[in-house]
């Protein structure tokens, strides 16, 4: 290697930043202390912004393009330097690659319970978490607040601080969105978009957008979760006994029509029960009304009740203290 290859290798005249990974929001060029040639190339590729930096000083930002650095394409940084006329010398500043491009699938969640007010159950403590989108929208501001002088910068230490961020405003979104805990699983997005401004009043610190903000579970208190339960098992079991109601009575109805006598048969007796059950107790009638029957045909329906009542209770839909209900009423009327 002669002389002038030993000074040339010492000046650097291409300035590119091929990023190869998908996880790096800053990288610093490797000068390596060298100097920057008087005319060097410096590439900005799609989704990057360079930022030069004199001395802890910003100076010119670059777009998506290929620059050539002279004093004509450098005024911010001319200016720094105080370089009042034309040079020819090689020069030293810091070049930072800012990444723009949108980071995408980055995780939150609480590691701990949040408290938040609810309008049925007046304080609920909850636990969330889902993903969310962010990309940088003001490099200068990004690299004072957030990276310093760190020449890379991966976008998981960004999200740690964004992570934390979202969850100490989390109670104070529910809390403006209104929504009871029982809906929230209904109204996500929703919520997600009235969140959305909360946070990007903190992320403008940083020179950070948010971009989509996705709610993908809330978890309920055992409690809370354990009535849910129990509502949800009592309505299905109501939607059930009316189903069979219904069955019954259609099957009452079709034995009617072939035998207009058969109004005692095991079907309307069970759908006669079954509907008395899911009834409110009736009020104690007037004394007339509890009169015994005098009819044997009546006296027989009853009894034929009475063993429907029987079955019933043999097959676990009625329980023992609703049998003997309904038991000491027939036997009044008998």
């Amino acid at each position: 290697m002669g002389l002038f290859d030993f000074i040339k290798n010492e000046f650097i005249e291409v300035i590119e930043w091929v990023d190869d990974t998908s996880d790096t929001v800053i990288y610093k060029f490797p000068d390596k202390n060298n100097k920057i040639m008087n005319g060097a190339q410096l590439t900005v590729r799609e989704s990057q912004v360079a930022v030069l930096m004199n001395e802890g000083e910003f100076g010119d930002v670059y777009i998506p393009g290929r620059h050539e650095l002279s004093t004509q394409n450098m005024p911010i940084t001319t200016t720094l330097n105080s370089w009042k006329y034309l040079f020819n010398s090689p020069f030293k500043v810091d070049i930072f690659y800012v990444s723009t491009k949108q980071f995408t699938n980055l995780k939150w969640g609480t590691s701990n319970p949040i408290i938040v007010r609810d309008p049925e159950f007046k304080q609920v403590r909850l636990r969330s978490f889902g993903t969310y989108t962010m990309r940088v929208i003001d490099p200068k501001k990004f690299i004072t607040e957030f990276a310093g002088t760190n020449p890379w910068v991966r976008v998981e230490a960004v999200s740690e601080q964004l992570r934390n961020t979202i969850v100490s405003k989390l109670s104070e979104g529910l809390a403006e969105a209104g929504i009871s805990v029982l809906d929230l699983a209904a109204n996500f997005t929703e919520i997600g978009e009235k969140l959305k401004p909360v946070f990007q009043k903190e992320f403008d610190v940083w020179g950070i957008e948010i971009g989509k903000f996705y709610i993908e579970n809330v978890t309920l208190p055992e409690e809370v979760e354990k009535m849910l339960d129990k509502t949800t098992q009592l309505n299905m079991l109501s939607d059930k006994l009316n189903q069979f109601n219904q069955m019954q009575g259609g099957i009452a109805l079709e034995n009617l029509s072939n035998n207009p006598g058969a109004a005692n048969t095991a079907g309307i007796g069970a759908g006669v029960i079954l509907t008395n059950l899911l009834q409110p107790q009736q009020q104690q009638q007037p004394a007339q009304n509890n009169a015994p029957v005098a009819d044997p045909n009546e006296k027989q329906k009853l009894v034929d009740l009475l063993k429907q009542l029987g079955d019933l209770k043999a097959q676990g839909i009625l329980t023992e203290e609703e049998f003997n209900v309904k038991k000491a009423e027939i036997l009044g009327k008998l």
